[in-house]
Formats: C-alpha cells, structure tokens, sequence
C-alpha cells in the first residue's frame, strides 16, 4: 500500500526506533562526558551496545534489577551525571513506577528513562510485554516530559536532544524495522508539534509509529477528495495545545492516533484541551480497554483497529459529525 499511494513523505528503507536511540545515545555520549548509560540485562534489545564498547567506565548493567536501575539514575544525577536507563517499556514503567515516582520525578532528577518494545508492535512477546498504559502512567507524574517519537531519525535526535534537557524524560520508542520518513538533519523541539501535511477538512494529530500511518491515511483520504492535515505530536507532556487549538479552529474536527490505551494517552490530552477551550468533533484511534495478544506487528495493528485503513474510518466519521 505505501509504495503505489501518493503519499507526501516517502522512505527508502526502514529501521527500529530503538536502534536510533542507541545511536543517539552514542553522539550524545560523544559530546558530553557526563553522558552515563544504565541497563538492566537487555544491552542488544536497547541497542546500547555500542555505547558500552566505546564508553566502558560510564556504562552499567545492573542485571534484571529495574527497580535499584533507577535509583543508581537517581544517585547518579545528583553527583552531575546525565543517567539514561534502558530497558523495555513494560518494566521501564510498571515494574518500577513507586522508584520513579519517589526518587525521580518528585524531587525532578536530570534521569532519562529510556523504553523500548512499546506497544502492540512489540508482536511475538504478547500481551505481558506489550504496554499500553505507560503513556498515561508516565504523564500524570509532575515534572515528568514524555516522548514518543515516530522513526529512527526522530528518535536519534530525540536521544541528542534529551541529553541537553535538564529534567526527568521518559522516552519510548519500539522493537520492529519502520519506514524512515522525517529529514537526518531535523532539530528536535521538546514540546514543539509537527505539521507535517497541510490540511483543511480533518486534523489527524498522530504519535509514534502511527505518525506514518497517518501519512499513508492522508494520500488515501486525498484521493477520495477530503483535505487532510497530519501533526506529529511527538511530545505528549508538555503538549503543544496551540498547535492543536490552531489546526482544530481550521479544520473544525479532528482524530487522534497512538499506539496506547484510549485512556490516558494522546487522547485524552487532546480532549481535554478542546473541551477546555473549543469543543469539536474527535474520533479516537488507540486500544480499547484491552490487552494485546501475540502476532506479527501489522497484524495486530489491523485487528486492533490501528492502521491506516482504520485512520481513514475515524476521519470520514469525525468530519461527518461537524
């Protein structure tokens, strides 16, 4: 479908989220020697291989010990270290949530929590491992900015971009190969949305791995003649409610897509902002108060209702609601 659609961005090959992170990592180590690493036994899933080889005395594997994870990350920021833990989303978020609650974010610890194999694309691994509430677990903590970027360019400079952040990030990227779309040379803005298409008919406000779906629910939308514009909120705290007031004022309706819960992700973030200050028409794009399964990736973001296709569905009904 990608390859005979008109679609205004376009991609040539495809890489993991999370080998952008390791890569990030690395030219962040580079540039500032108070760039230390942290994993708790997944140094290949993480990608942070690399960092380990060059940059020895600043990597620690603390074995499967989420928990002490971040409170070495904590310990370490005070003492000027820039700590980045890595592990996957599951374990990044729920297995240590009171460790990051007490010791990170509420005295606001210079920590990158750093989270791989997010969402329901995690596949094979199922429903153990395929978090979808980490989102809305992690925003809801004060003084916690809350990442989800859509490919591996976007995560690279993300992983830059946080290391020159003062504050506790939490990033999540995934496990499998995604088209690459956004530019190699891009500034990652914390906090600052992406239009990324123009449109005039519906706003497709779209996170992570379903920011490409939503290039694709455009050229398909623009062939039946409906004007869609595509923003790429890769920052879901602090959120860029202007971007989103702007582009809804326009359009007049909106959808919102993620890879996560329908309860406190993206969604809910966008809602709340309307109701506050322009209620409109939403349609919402996400997992409906259910756990994953096991399966190929695209799979289950069909039966899951969370690919272009669906995207299409919720914008022609969003608009039919104005």
């Amino acid at each position: 479908m990608e390859k005979t659609l008109d679609t205004k961005f376009t991609y040539t090959e495809k890489s993991d989220t999370r080998s952008g992170f390791g890569d990030g990592l690395l030219e962040a180590g580079r540039k500032n020697p108070n760039v230390v690493g942290l994993c708790a036994d997944l140094i290949g899933s993480l990608k942070m291989g690399a960092f380990q080889k060059e940059f020895p005395e600043r990597f620690f594997q603390v074995g499967i010990a989420e928990a002490n994870m971040m409170g070495l990350a904590a310990g370490m920021s005070i003492n000027g270290k820039i700590p980045f833990t890595g592990t996957f989303a599951n374990f990044s978020t729920g297995r240590v949530y009171d460790q990051i609650r007490q010791s990170i974010a509420y005295s606001e610890k210079n920590v990158k929590i750093c989270a791989s194999h997010a969402g329901l694309t995690l596949g094979e691994d199922g429903a153990t491992h395929q978090i979808l509430e980490d989102l809305g677990m992690m925003k809801m903590l004060p003084n916690m900015t809350v990442i989800n970027p859509c490919d591996y360019n976007q995560t690279k400079a993300a992983t830059m971009a946080i290391a020159d952040y003062h504050g506790p990030v939490y990033l999540r990227f995934g496990r499998p190969k995604w088209p690459i779309f956004t530019p190699t040379d891009q500034k990652f803005e914390i906090g600052k949305a992406w239009k990324m298409i123009e449109g005039k008919d519906v706003t497709i406000f779209a996170t992570g791995h379903l920011v490409w779906e939503a290039v694709v629910a455009e050229a398909m939308l623009r062939e039946e003649g409906i004007n869609a514009e595509v923003i790429n909120i890769h920052t879901i705290k602090p959120l860029d409610t202007e971007a989103i007031l702007e582009s809804v004022a326009k359009t007049g309706c909106c959808v919102t897509a993620e890879e996560h819960q329908y309860n406190g992700g993206l969604g809910d973030s966008v809602a709340q902002t309307l109701v506050r200050n322009n209620p409109a028409p939403q349609e919402f794009i996400g997992v409906d108060d259910s756990f994953g399964e096991s399966g190929k990736p695209m799979e289950l973001l069909d039966k899951y209702g969370l690919d272009a296709n669906n995207i299409v569905k919720a914008a022609k009904k969003s608009i039919s609601r104005k």
